[in-house]
C-alpha cells in the first residue's frame, strides 16, 4: 500500500507534508503543556527540556506513522 502525499502550495511554493506534521506536533505539544505542568512532568525527569523534546519527537513520529 502506498501513501499519496498531498503537498501544500503556499505562495507558489510546495511545502512537504512533513512540515505540516511538524507544525501539528508542535501545536499538540503546546496544548498539553499546561496539563504536563499541572501533573509535575518536570519533577519526574532530571532534564525536563530533553524529556519534552522526546515527547515532541514521539508525537511527530505518531503523526507521520498514522497519517
Amino acid at each position: 500500500m502506498t501513501h499519496t502525499f498531498r503537498e501544500w502550495v503556499i505562495g507558489g511554493v510546495l511545502v512537504a507534508p512533513f512540515i505540516a506534521y511538524a507544525m501539528a506536533a508542535l501545536l499538540a505539544l503546546l496544548l498539553i503543556r499546561p496539563f504536563l505542568r499541572f501533573v509535575g512532568f518536570s519533577r519526574i525527569f532530571s532534564n525536563a527540556a530533553i524529556a519534552e523534546l522526546s515527547l515532541y519527537v514521539t508525537i511527530l513520529g505518531l503523526l507521520v506513522l498514522l497519517f
